[in-house]
């Protein structure tokens, strides 16, 4: 590598954000947020990093895409039985990042995870282009294997398994919803003094919009 990284520069700017100034609850401003990020990057602005934790307290960090999300929490899709979802089954907690540099904005989410109802799973999976619902039974997601052919060998089994019927959706695939229990939204502004306002859920269920030193 040629160049010093340690000479990366960006210069941030963007409209600012203030507790004074944003809603009660955070979920208008996300969506709000999102939606500007659809509109500047259309097919990558629902990508997020899901962090999780295994039984011995190590970090594991991915790609994971939002696929929905209301007050209820943000919904993701994948098979219960990957690394990220046995974490998640053992230590049911995690964090999400959503990184937008058009923007010079980021959303860091914290909470409570859970398994969406399996209705949900059913209509979203249902919704799948077919060669995604074959991927999801060819798929052992973590495990692994020996070459590429394995993959395809599969694919061609399962393939011909469903030629004639609809893909049924597999037991261990589906979707897990993070119940946010803290927000912040980052602003990127001039002379790295960017805006911070974090979003924390209170016992009652309020929640308390503060200011964060950048």
């Amino acid at each position: 590598m040629n160049r010093d990284i340690s000479d990366v520069r960006h210069e941030y700017s963007g409209h600012g954000i203030d507790p004074d100034n944003t809603p009660g609850t955070p979920f208008p401003l996300f969506s709000e947020w999102l939606r500007a990020a659809l509109e500047v990057d259309p097919e990558d602005a629902n990508a997020m990093t899901l962090a999780t934790v295994d039984a011995e307290g190590t970090p594991h960090a991915r790609i994971v895409l939002l696929k929905g999300f209301d007050e209820d929490g943000l919904v993701f899709y994948t098979n219960y039985q990957s690394h990220k979802g046995s974490e998640l089954e053992q230590a049911p907690k995690a964090a999400l990042v959503f990184w937008w540099p058009k923007l010079s904005r980021q959303v860091r989410i914290e909470g409570a995870v859970e398994r969406v109802e399996a209705e949900l799973s059913d209509r979203y999976f249902a919704s799948r282009p077919r060669d995604s619902q074959l991927g999801a039974w060819v798929s052992q997601q973590s495990v692994e294997i020996p070459d590429r052919r394995w993959l395809e060998e599969r694919w061609n089994r399962f393939a011909q398994a469903y030629r004639d019927q609809p893909v049924e959706r597999p037991p261990h695939w589906g979707g897990l919803r993070l119940v946010p229990e803290l927000i912040e939204f980052w602003q990127g502004q001039g002379n790295r003094l960017h805006d911070r306002v974090r979003y924390h859920r209170q016992a009652d269920g309020d929640w308390r919009r503060v200011r964060l030193a950048p």
